[in-house]
């Protein structure tokens, strides 16, 4: 068994693979998942697993240079988004249009689905290196 905190074998397995600049997006329940990404649900019911802690088990393996989220977040869910903030540091975090972003995660290797029911909940992390 692993000893590190993310323990979905398919999840561990994306993050293993992803080379500087892959993205990875981690979603609320509603976010549309277009063909193409790799499709990772972890949605089991309304609120589970929350964004936040898919988020926090990710971060803990995967070494992030970047991140893009939708400007609607602060003004529309100001918890989630002091919360990611938090949770990011110092990475940096930009923001566009929910609709631009929504176009942006085609281009993600792999899109996590969670239970989060929560407006704009959503992030598109860029592998960095860790060297």
């Amino acid at each position: 068994m692993k000893r590190t905190t993310l323990l979905h074998a398919e999840l561990s397995e994306v993050i293993a693979r992803l080379g500087h600049g892959d993205l990875l997006v981690i979603g609320d329940a509603g976010l549309p998942i277009p063909d193409g990404p790799r499709r990772i649900d972890l949605a089991v019911s309304a609120g589970v697993p929350r964004f936040q802690d898919v988020l926090a088990a990710v971060l803990a393996e995967m070494q992030v240079e970047g991140a893009v989220i939708a400007e609607e977040l602060g003004p529309r869910n100001p918890d989630v988004d002091a919360e990611l903030r938090r949770q990011l540091g110092r990475t940096p975090v930009s923001a566009m249009p929910h609709e631009q972003f929504k176009a942006a995660t085609r281009g993600a290797r792999a899109i996590v689905r969670t239970g989060e029911f929560s407006p704009y909940a959503n992030v598109i992390l860029r592998a960095g290196v860790v060297f």
